[in-house]
């Protein structure tokens, strides 16, 4: 029964950014549902509390998907 309300009722992920200041230290954690505008903000797996005002560690950014189709990537090559 879960599933079928999880069919009709789907909600939207939240992804967790981070915000980097220059010298790549974190600042705040966001979640939400599009980007957040604005410089210094990086996708991120998780929160993490032990993060705020140490530098991210490598495995924590999150890498974005390619938007281009398959086509148009095998007419640039």
């Amino acid at each position: 029964m879960a599933s079928l309300w999880n069919l009709l009722f789907k909600r939207s992920r939240d992804n967790t950014y981070a915000r980097l200041d220059g010298e790549g230290k974190c600042l705040a954690f966001k979640r939400c549902g599009q980007a957040p505008t604005g410089s210094g903000w990086v996708q991120v797996s998780e929160a993490h509390l032990a993060w705020l005002g140490r530098p991210l560690p490598g495995s924590a950014r999150v890498c974005t998907p390619a938007r281009r189709r398959w086509p148009e990537r095998l007419l640039a090559a």
